[in-house]
This record gives C-alpha cells, sequence and structure tokens, in this order.
C-alpha cells in the first residue's frame, strides 16, 4: 500500500455532500427528536419483523431489529468521514462515528430524557461507522485512479 492513499475526486465529495446534508438532517431528526421510533412508525417495524419471521428468522424481535438498524444508519457516516478526511491522517475517520454517537447519546441523556441513551446504542453505532469508513478504504484501494509515482533522479557517476 502506498504511503498515501489517493485523495477522492472532486464529484466524489460533491455527490458525499449531496447525500450526506440530506442524511444527516434526518439522522438528526430521527435522533434528536421527542418521539421514538417505534411510537412513530410501528407499522414499519412489524413489516420489517413479520418478513423475518416468514423467512425462517424467528430469532429477530425488536432488540436485534433496533441494533442491526443502529449498525446500518451509521455505516454512511463512516464512508461520508472518509471521504471528507485527509489521506494522510485517514484513520481520524475511524473516531467520526463514535463522537457522533457519543454527542447523540448524551444529548438524549440530557435533553430528551424520555429516549433511552445507552453504550449499545453507542457501540452498535460505531461498530456501523467503522464498516462505512471499511468499505470506503476498500473501495478507495479497488476503484481510486492511481497518479503515476515519480522515480527519484538517479545521478550517474561519468
Amino acid at each position: 500500500m502506498s504511503p498515501m492513499l489517493p485523495a477522492p475526486r472532486r464529484r466524489t465529495r460533491g455527490w458525499a455532500l449531496a447525500v450526506g446534508i440530506p442524511f444527516f438532517a434526518g439522522l438528526a431528526i430521527l435522533t434528536l427528536t421527542p418521539a421514538r421510533v417505534e411510537r412513530s412508525m410501528p407499522n414499519l417495524l412489524d413489516l420489517v419483523l413479520g418478513a423475518a419471521h416468514r423467512v425462517g428468522w424467528d430469532s429477530l424481535d425488536f432488540t436485534r431489529l433496533e441494533i442491526i438498524a443502529n449498525v446500518l444508519v451509521f455505516v454512511p457516516v463512516g464512508v461520508i468521514a472518509f471521504l471528507f478526511t485527509p489521506r494522510i491522517v485517514w484513520p481520524v475517520a475511524l473516531l467520526v462515528g463514535p463522537a457522533i454517537s457519543l454527542a447523540i447519546e448524551g444529548a438524549q441523556r440530557v435533553a430528551l430524557p424520555h429516549r433511552a441513551a445507552t453504550l449499545s446504542d453507542v457501540l452498535a453505532n460505531s461498530a456501523g461507522a467503522t464498516i462505512g469508513v471499511a468499505i470506503a478504504l476498500v473501495c478507495t484501494l479497488l476503484f481510486a485512479p492511481r497518479t503515476a509515482q515519480r522515480e527519484s533522479p538517479r545521478v550517474e557517476a561519468s
């Protein structure tokens, strides 16, 4: 692996902004409003659980579904963090998901006491963000254009 990963194309960052801004707005609405998801969308949760049980996934319950959802919701956080972190310090992107999750859970504990701020949410969110960083890193290594490396000038003795 080269010492520095190639930077994303300007167009890639543009798409990340175009998708990321509404995504983060939705994430804020989902996590920082008084309404709990299971109360605002009970039919959707029942549909998902019912479909899982019909295909034989009987062990899926609301708690497991919530953990899976927390992981999946934070995958884009990791991808976006990776795209906007300078390549020389790309591992810092691994800290963005846990930091956002801790901020959300802290805000829920302080300002929204009827919401459940839990360590399991932080862990699931952090896992999702880490998966997102890993996906972005693998895609960068596989698909990013490589710039030709300059050969160091050789001094020839005459």
